[in-house]
């Protein structure tokens, strides 16, 4: 199974003003020093690490140097590679350029702590562009990226390291004004939002005992897709949850086979290998996406039953561009196995692993495991 990347960013300045009344620790932070106060963002990392540290061998920490995260994290005994070399002070400019490097290093999730000020600075560099969640640490934590606890924040960690489905939702990242804070006047500002991981919600479409309604579900999960189209080229993958998206769209749909469309029209139906080859030759990469389902009770996402979508075709695509539909229903049945690739080809098998944000509804989305049982890192 491949290994959880797991990126790490602590913020070393993070709630130095609060035990010493500053309110915050936005530019006061040798102020905050001088009154005697003490650093907390490594403990409060530390106690959400400890939650996972059982884990460990599974995991990969991508941190930056020092008291940002490598210091800790070798401490604890976790494998870590640093990929941003910090002053011995640390800046806002620090958690952003940390962060990039992060983004860069392709992580399946970014934890990091600090408070408001941390998560803009970090909003500014990922936006919604990778999971993530906050250990909160600072005086202020009015957003809403961030764990109530940081154990709370290690236990939904966990869950994903456990293969339970993790719900991703976009969240409010928000900050106040510290100068106007510390004059006895709050104002707060969102800034934007980020995608975090929190237990399973199941909020819609739901009956008795929690079960989904297939027929909104895919509705929704339709919906999803539609309303994400422009002008890429589309190739609609196998199964019934793809049909649902091409209904929606009223288009013909070939239930056993693989169809290609371009401005939500049907440009080529029940394609060959070879076809799909020759559809994508000229188009840019980044206008290709692939569209694909899960076969219930199996779990296998490629190499079972969409033949069609040859190893050439696939490594055309990329990574972000492929979006796997399901019900949550039919991934609580996998009781935790992840989604299998078998391309026939090893290498691109083994560079398709990891965990996708799998679209299961409207707007709603959760972190799955995507993996090669056959593979075995060294």
């Amino acid at each position: 199974m491949k290994r959880f990347r797991l990126g790490i960013i602590i913020n070393p300045l993070a709630g130095l003003g609060g035990s010493v009344g500053l309110k915050g620790s936005d530019g006061v932070a040798l102020e905050a020093i001088a009154k005697g106060a003490t650093p907390k963002a490594q403990m409060r990392m530390q106690q959400a690490l400890a939650v996972i540290l059982p884990f460990a061998d599974n995991i990969d920490i991508i941190t930056a140097s020092g008291d940002m995260g490598a210091n800790l994290c070798r401490k604890m005994g976790f494998t870590t590679t640093e990929v941003y070399c910090s002053d011995s002070t640390t800046s806002s400019d620090d958690t952003q350029h940390a962060a990039s490097c992060l983004l860069d290093q392709q992580v399946d999730l970014l934890l990091f702590a600090g408070g408001d000020g941390t998560a803009r600075d970090i909003y500014a560099v990922v936006d919604d562009r990778l999971p993530v969640l906050g250990v909160p640490a600072g005086v202020k934590i009015h957003s809403g990226v961030y764990g109530i606890t940081p154990h709370a924040a290690g236990l939904v960690v966990s869950m994903l390291l456990q293969g339970e489905l993790v719900s991703l939702m976009s969240a409010d990242v928000m900050d106040i004004d510290e100068v106007a804070f510390r004059q006895g006047s709050v104002r707060a500002k969102r800034f934007g939002e980020m995608l975090v991981p929190a237990e399973p919600r199941y909020v819609q479409a739901v009956k008795m005992g929690g079960k989904e309604v297939d027929e909104l579900v895919l509705a929704d999960i339709a919906a999803d897709v539609i309303e994400s189209m422009e002008d890429e080229l589309f190739i609609m993958g196998s199964g019934s949850t793809v049909a649902a998206v091409m209904e929606d769209l009223g288009v013909d749909n070939t239930l056993l086979g693989v169809d290609v469309i371009q401005d939500k029209m049907l440009i080529a139906q029940d394609v060959s290998a070879n076809q799909l080859l020759e559809l994508t030759h000229n188009i840019p990469a980044d206008q290709v996406k692939l569209v694909i389902t899960l076969i219930g009770g199996q779990g296998h996402i490629l190499g079972r039953g969409n033949q069609q979508l040859s190893p050439e075709l696939i490594k055309r695509i990329p990574k972000d561009n492929i979006l796997i539909l399901a019900t949550k229903t039919k991934l609580k049945a996998l009781e935790g196995r992840p989604l299998i690739v078998d391309s026939g080809d090893p290498e691109l098998d083994k560079a398709l692993t990891g965990y996708y944000k799998i679209v299961t509804g409207y707007h709603d989305y959760v972190m799955y495991q995507v993996a090669n049982p056959d593979l075995v890192e060294n």
